[in-house]
């Protein structure tokens, strides 16, 4: 019998993004917009970007790799490995069987887990199934790994600014440091199209943009209620609101969007004690119906102006790395939590509660929560991302543009060697040699040192 686990959680992390990226203001003037679009109206700096050298599967191994290497962890020591992403590129063979290369040495091949996926969400559903199956009779008492990324690439055009690449790897475990508040959780689907990818010949989403904000607002509204029914009804917390978590982290598109969420929670905050002090200035919002409010840019500016103060000390330092890199998908909001732990100390964050939102179109969408309850310092360190990402290489706009029309071009190649220069690419890079005559890839790596 193996003894019940206490405590499962996150207890170590690691990331990985491309090498280089493009400067967003640097996109603007390339592009022929206003001063601004992409930086303030979108709140982002950089994007990071890929060539024809990478692809999910190398990604992915990058990660896993890197993260047994840092943390000295087993191939051996793990029993469960899930995969959350919608970067597809076979429509049958999982990311987690390419992983599987990575245990042969081991010789452990009895590892449970497959991928998950629905756009942005299959992440947080990768580390759910993980920790159900660590705190389930199931159990065998060995470690999981939960890894989430995505490449996301768009069209050129308005929406390529909001692409980006990333992938998480965690160890979920007991006695974690980050554990995972059972069973306070809401969530929230329902049927919509505002991004999806029926076209399997190419990259690039279909996109409703305004139907896509509206659905990410409403499925904030709509977890973060039950997550506070399940504050009250579970932990015994009276009148549950932003005050009952001191950090929250969102899932993030582009930065100015996670902006508008925050508000979102302040204005659900309001409809259930329009009464506090904080909320004076807007009563005139206090009759309008819900359904109206989607899509009222006064009532959203309003509400971001009353929790301004306190998204600046929940929320805007889990940004950090959305606003260098971009949109990783699956990954984004596991990002926020490294960044999180980059921007505030071990000690600050002890016994705290910090609440995660994740939304992936079509849609799905959950808000839970980890209690802080061990020090995290040493996934800070181990991450070292603000240097990593200081470290990285500028591209111009145009060399960019050339590098996502050779991924268009060659998207679902066939027989096909890549153009990618390697030497571009981080120590430790998984990268991809070849598509053979049957689209079978190999991948090679680049040297440690």
């Amino acid at each position: 019998m193996v003894a019940r686990a206490e405590n499962i959680g996150v207890r170590a992390l690691e990331v990985y993004f491309p090498s280089r990226y493009v400067d967003q203001v640097e996109l603007e003037q390339h592009d022929g917009v206003s001063a601004g679009k992409y930086t303030i109206g979108l709140g982002q700096s950089k994007m990071a970007f890929c060539d024809d050298r990478e692809d999910i599967s190398s990604v992915c191994l990058t990660v896993v790799q890197s993260f047994m290497e840092k943390y000295n962890v087993s191939y051996s020591d793990i029993g469960r490995l899930e995969v959350g992403t919608e970067t597809i590129i076979d429509k049958s063979k999982s990311t987690k069987t390419v992983l599987m290369k990575l245990f042969e040495e081991s010789g452990n091949f009895n590892v449970e887990g497959i991928d998950t996926t629905n756009a942005c969400y299959g992440g947080t559903s990768a580390l759910f199934n993980a920790c159900q199956w660590m705190d389930s009779s199931a159990w065998d008492g060995r470690l999981a790994l939960v890894v989430a990324g995505d490449i996301a690439v768009y069209a050129s055009g308005n929406a390529r600014p909001s692409g980006g690449c990333g992938v998480v790897c965690m160890l979920v475990a007991p006695d974690a440091p980050l554990a995972l508040e059972f069973p306070l959780r809401g969530t929230f689907m329902e049927n919509i199209y505002d991004f999806y990818k029926p076209n399997m010949s190419s990259e690039f989403p279909t996109v409703d943009g305004p139907l896509s904000v509206t659905s990410y607002v409403r499925a904030v509204d709509y977890a973060y209620m039950a997550y506070l029914e399940k504050l009250e009804k579970i932990d015994g917390e009276k009148n549950a609101s932003l005050d009952s978590v001191d950090y929250v982290v969102f899932h993030s598109p582009y930065t100015k969007q996670v902006v508008k969420g925050f508000g979102r929670m302040a204005y659900n905050d309001f409809l259930r004690s329009p009464d506090a002090p904080q909320f004076a200035d807007v009563q005139q919002f206090k009759d309008i119906a819900r359904e109206d409010s989607y899509t009222n840019k006064v009532l959203e500016k309003a509400f971001i102006n009353v929790s301004k103060q306190t998204f600046g000390a929940k929320t805007k330092p889990s940004l950090l790395a959305a606003s260098n890199i971009g949109n990783m998908y699956t990954g984004s909001v596991f990002f926020g939590l490294a960044s999180l732990l980059t921007e505030v100390s071990s000690a600050d964050l002890q016994g705290k509660r910090v609440a995660l939102f994740s939304y992936g179109s079509g849609c799905a969408a959950s808000m839970y929560s980890f209690r802080v309850r061990g020090d995290t310092t040493k996934i800070a360190e181990a991450l070292n991302l603000t240097s990593r990402l200081d470290s990285r290489t500028k591209v111009s706009p145009s060399d960019f543009e050339q590098i996502m029309a050779l991924r268009e071009k060659t998207h679902n190649a066939l027989e096909y060697e890549p153009q990618g220069d390697v030497a571009q690419l981080f120590p430790g890079t998984f990268y991809l040699q070849k598509i053979d005559s049957m689209w079978r890839r190999a991948y090679g790596r680049t040297p440690l040192n």
